[in-house]
Order: structure tokens, then sequence, then C-alpha cells
């Protein structure tokens, strides 16, 4: 624990920013920041939570990985349409015994990860919370929160990292399987993040209030679980119907991929959607559901 004493956020957006400003609270955080950094710069980072809202008022926040230089942890929540960057981004950020975690969605970001970076150990984190940025320099929570962290190969310090969070008042559970984690986030994401752009900018109430809707959400995580189980993950069908009842007791709630989408910023279409259907592919695994709702989404897209 004590050898992590300087962290970098890198990409501070909403999940960037929430959990940034949480553990900026016990540690040495610096956030590498873009839209927001004057305002974050002049007036601190506000949080508003049913936690309890919270301010940091004097943000360590950069333009650039320079400014920033070498630390101990590196947290990246960029979104993975920008992962093309992730040499020049990270590089800086760098020394001996750096570790490299990435709170992204989808599917093959520690591998990309460790490609990239061999020297270091790669972990990942699946985010599972409802959160969007409001105005410049203020993050709302809306619920939830929970952390779980895996590691890529194993170096002895999860453990380490974990506690962190635990100690930041985050909900942190450590995975022995990051390859089951990741698919259990699918479960969730490929159907809501995926309709919400596809049925036409519907939020998660809205999905859940047709029963059109509801029988694909269904059919989606069902195709996941069976995706996850040919590569050796095994999901229990009842986490499924856990996700809907979970994702009801939210309240409308837009995902991210919706806020992008309605933005004009790129969608990240191959970590959520893609990578899992070539890997459904390749395993012999019919995923109709999964393809069908790709192609919306390409669509929705293009037409925009």
């Amino acid at each position: 624990m004590k050898s992590i004493k300087r962290i970098a956020i890198v990409g501070s957006g909403s999940v960037g920013g929430y959990y940034g400003a949480c553990l900026a609270r016990n540690e040495d955080v610096s956030f590498l920041m873009r839209s927001d950094l004057k305002k974050v710069q002049k007036d601190g980072l506000v949080i508003e939570s049913p936690n309890g809202d919270f301010c940091i008022e004097k943000v360590q926040a950069f333009a650039s990985s320079e400014e920033i230089g070498p630390v101990d942890l590196v947290i990246i929540a960029l979104k993975t349409t920008s992962n093309g960057a992730l040499i020049d981004l990270i590089t800086p950020l760098l020394k001996d015994n750096t570790r490299i975690l990435t709170l992204q969605n989808g599917l093959g970001n520690e591998s990309l990860l460790h490609q990239l970076f061999p020297a270091h150990p790669i972990f990942g984190g699946m985010c599972f919370v409802c959160i969007n940025r409001g105005n410049p320099g203020v993050i709302r929570h809306l619920a939830h929160g929970r952390v779980e962290l895996g590691e890529l190969t194993t170096s002895g310090q999860l453990a380490d990292i974990a506690e962190l969070f635990r100690k930041a008042g985050i909900d942190c559970r450590e995975l022995p399987n990051l390859g089951l984690a990741r698919w259990r986030k699918l479960v969730w994401n490929v159907p809501f993040n995926g309709l919400s752009i596809a049925a036409g900018n519907l939020d998660t109430c809205q999905i859940l209030e047709s029963p059109k809707l509801v029988k694909r959400v269904r059919a989606l995580m069902r195709e996941v679980i069976s995706a996850a189980a040919s590569q050796g993950h095994h999901i229990d069908p009842e986490f499924a119907e856990a996700n809907i009842n979970g994702t009801r007791e939210m309240g409308p709630y837009e995902p991210s991929s919706l806020i992008d989408f309605k933005a004009g910023k790129p969608v990240e279409i191959e970590a959520i959607w893609g990578k899992p259907l070539s890997s459904s592919r390749e395993a012999g695994i019919p995923t109709p559901e999964l393809e069908k709702l790709y192609f919306e989404i390409c669509e929705a897209i293009e037409k925009r």
C-alpha cells in the first residue's frame, strides 16, 4: 500500500472524475483533463451524490501527461474510442513499478495495455454505477458505485489497489477471474447501452416499460451468457434477471453510449458489441440478437 503514493486519472469525465474525486479525499491524485480544465482548476471538482455531496477544492488538474510526470498507479477512464492515443498519454506517467488499471467498458482493454506496456502490471476494473456529467466541473452520481477488480497477470498487488478504493468509501471487490468479470458487465452493457440507441434514444425506464424491448433485453442477456460460456466463463442465468430488477430500481437513466450518441461523439461499438460478437462467431455460438443490435447501432450512427 505504501508504495502507491501518486495516482493519475487519464480520462476525467464522469467515471474518472467520480472515482478520482473519491480517491483524492485521501490520496495524491492528478487528473488529466481537457474540457473542464480551467473551470476545475479555478473552482474545484464537485460531486453530487445520494451518499453525500462533496467538493475537491484544490484539484491537481493538468492538460498533459508530461505535466503530471511519473506516478505509482495510472487509472484509465477514457472511452475505448480513444485507445489509439494510449501510448502518448500513458508513457510520460510511467516509471519502473507503475501499475496500470483500466476502468473502460468492453473486451480486450487489458490485453491491449499488456501489448503496449508489457513491463507493467495490468489490472481491470468494472464499474457498476449510474453516473453522468453535470455542468462543467460537476459530476452527478445517481446510484450504485461498486467496483470489481481483477488482474491480467499475477503480481500480488491487486489487494493494495482494492484497499485504496475501499479506503475512499467505494464498495470494491477483488475477483480471481478478470475475464468472467468483463463478461458479467456485458450482460448489462450490451442490451441497455445498445437498445437505448437502437430503439430511439430511450432511457432505461423507457426500455423496461416496453414489453417488446424487455423481451429483447432478456434475449440479448441470454446470448451474452452463452457467449461467455464458450470462453470458459460461467454466469448464472439468474444474474440476468437480477440485472433487470436492479435497473428498474435505478429510475430513468441514460446509459453512457446514448449520451455519446446524442452528443455526436464516437460510440464504443467494437469494445461493447463488436468483440463479443466476433468471439461468439469464432466459437460457433449463434447470437442473432446481438448481431441484429450491432448493425442497428451502426445504422443509427450513420444516420445521425
